[in-house]
C-alpha cells in the first residue's frame, strides 16, 4: 500500500468485531484501532454519512499522524423525511441503546401503513490518507427495503 507512505492505517471504531473484520480484509497493512492512541472520538456534526465519516477519519488522522479510515451509516426512511438518518445510533437519545432506537423507529412508525415503509440502509467508507488529504477516499453504499 504505498499510496500511503505508512504500513499502520488507524481504525476509528470502538467495535471489537469490525475491527477484526478490517484487519482479516486488509491483511497487507497493519489495522491500529483509534483507542491505542488515546483519540477522543470526534463530535459528528455533519448532515450526510461522507460529512461525518470524513470527521472522524480526519480527527483520528490528525491526532495520529497516521492514514485513517471511518465508517458512518444508518437508516433512511422515505415516510420519516429520511430519519433517523445521521443520527440513526442516536435517534433514541444519546446513550440510547439499538433496542432503543429499534424502539423508537417502529413508534415513530405505527401509523404508517406497510406500504409506505419504504426504507435503505446507507453505509459510508473513508480513507483519509493524511489529515489534510484534499481527495479522500469515499465508498458508499446503500440497501434498500421496506421495514
Amino acid at each position: 500500500m504505498s499510496f500511503l507512505n505508512s504500513e499502520k492505517i488507524v481504525l476509528v471504531s470502538g467495535n471489537s468485531g469490525k475491527i477484526k473484520e478490517i484487519q482479516t480484509i486488509l491483511s497487507t497493512s497493519s489495522i491500529v484501532p483509534q483507542q491505542q492512541f488515546n483519540i477522543q472520538e470526534a463530535e459528528e456534526t455533519g448532515s450526510t454519512f461522507i460529512e461525518n465519516a470524513i470527521i472522524k477519519a480526519r480527527n483520528a488522522a490528525l491526532h495520529s499522524n497516521l492514514p485513517a479510515i471511518a465508517d458512518d451509516s444508518g437508516l433512511i426512511v422515505d415516510a420519516l423525511k429520511g430519519a433517523p438518518g445521521v443520527i440513526s445510533a442516536r435517534y433514541a437519545g444519546a446513550q440510547a441503546t439499538d433496542q432503543e432506537n429499534l424502539q423508537k423507529l417502529l413508534d415513530d412508525m405505527v401509523d404508517i401503513p406497510e406500504s409506505q415503509r419504504s426504507a435503505q440502509f446507507v453505509c459510508v467508507i473513508v480513507l483519509m490518507r493524511h489529515a489534510n488529504d484534499p481527495f479522500p477516499l469515499i465508498s458508499q453504499g446503500s440497501w434498500e427495503e421496506a421495514f
